[in-house]
Order: structure tokens, then C-alpha cells, then sequence
């Protein structure tokens, strides 16, 4: 079980603070509109990625899925980590938002902000394919005879997201005080550690899928 929350500490740090829509949507809007329109709009993004965490989880009970096409998947999957931590080590960096007083938003503009950040992910195929590479991963460390494996999974992802809004929580909170140091040069050192993070994620995996296909038995 310890392995698991670590599991999902790592994977949620990673997914946390890889720069995109999401990332700049919840900066903007908390320097913008205030700390509790951020915090809205990141638990709009959580309640889309449990969309998608429970969408695929449960859609993959529908489909027959061999070993071997699990490990087609994780090998596949720590290739794209590989080249994504490239493309955010080399990515441009840019910021674009205005500051401007912060003020308090009423509950409509809450469940405004919140339906925006669920908006934004659920119909981002980036988040999506963020997410599939992840279960595949999962389902790669903790295959079919790892005692307790649904559990394992259920507490890695619980982990994930937990750690997840607690950050963007965490952001949102300082992005006020953070506002001068929010520069194109920030962006590119965070970019940087993002890159790095995806590109060790990678070896882990195939770390994982080496030893998995030495120690497992024939046919496994």
C-alpha cells in the first residue's frame, strides 16, 4: 500500500505541474478573480480527470486485454513520456495575463469558474491521453497476480487526485504572492523540471517492465 500512495505522490506531482491550458487557466484566474475562484476552478479540473479516471478504469472491463498488449502499452507509453519530457525541456515559454484587483466572486461565479476548469479537461484529448498513459502504467507495475491489485490501483489514484488539488489549492492560494516572479523565465525553468520528471518517469517504467518480463512465469 506505501508503494501505491508513493506511486501516486510521483504521478501526481508530475501532472501537476505540467504547463498547459490548465496550468495558466488556474493562474490567471487566481491572480484575476481571487483564491477562491482558483480553488473553484481546480476542483472543476479533479471532478473531470475522476471523469476520466472512472471512464477508462471501468470502459477497460469491456475489453479482453492480454498480457502482451500490456506490455505493448507500457512500452509505448514510456516512449511518449520520453519524448513529452523532451518537447517541455525544449518547449518556448510564455506567459499572457493581466493582473487586476482581486475580488470576492459570488457562489454563480464559483459554479461558474467550476464548470469552466471541468470544461476545459474533459474536452482536452491532451488530459485524456495524460490520463491513459498513467492507467496503462498502473496497470503495467500492478498486472494481474499482485495481491490486492484493484485496491492498489484504487489508493494510487485516490493519491493522484488528492495530491493534485491539494497543489493546485496550494497554487491558487500564492499566486498573488508569487505575481512577480511568474515570469517567462520561471515558466522555463518549471517546463524544465516537468521535462526531467516525465523523462525519469519513463526509465521507472521501463524498469518496471524488465523486471516484470524477467520474474514472470510463461504465459503471465
Amino acid at each position: 500500500m506505501i508503494e501505491a500512495i508513493i506511486s501516486g505522490i510521483g504521478f501526481g506531482l508530475v501532472l501537476t505541474f505540467l504547463t498547459g491550458p490548465v496550468f495558466f487557466a488556474l493562474i490567471k484566474t487566481s491572480l484575476e478573480k481571487g483564491f477562491q475562484a482558483g480553488v473553484a476552478l481546480a476542483l472543476g479540473v479533479v471532478c473531470s480527470d475522476m471523469v476520466f479516471v472512472g471512464a477508462i478504469l471501468f470502459g477497460s472491463q469491456y475489453f479482453d486485454v492480454t498480457p502482451h498488449d500490456k506490455i505493448y502499452a507500457g512500452v509505448v507509453g514510456s516512449v511518449i513520456l520520453f519524448v513529452i519530457g523532451i518537447y517541455y525541456i525544449f518547449k518556448k515559454a510564455q506567459t499572457s495575463y493581466k493582473t487586476t484587483t482581486l475580488p470576492v466572486p459570488t457562489r454563480l461565479h464559483r459554479a461558474g469558474y467550476f464548470l469552466k476548469g471541468f470544461l476545459m479537461c474533459i474536452f482536452n484529448p491532451t488530459i485524456l491521453f495524460h490520463w491513459t498513459i498513467v492507467i496503462g502504467a498502473a496497470s503495467t507495475v500492478y498486472h494481474e497476480g499482485v495481491p490486492n491489485r484493484s485496491l492498489k490501483i484504487g489508493i494510487m489514484f485516490l493519491t493522484i487526485l488528492i495530491v493534485q488539488f491539494g497543489l493546485d489549492t496550494t497554487k491558487a492560494f500564492y499566486a498573488d504572492k508569487l505575481r512577480d516572479k511568474i515570469s517567462v523565465k520561471f515558466i522555463h525553468r518549471l517546463n524544465e523540471v516537468a521535462g526531467i520528471a516525465l523523462i525519469i518517469a519513463s526509465l521507472v517504467l521501463v524498469d518496471k517492465l524488465v523486471t516484470h518480463i524477467i520474474f514472470s512465469p510463461p504465459g503471465a
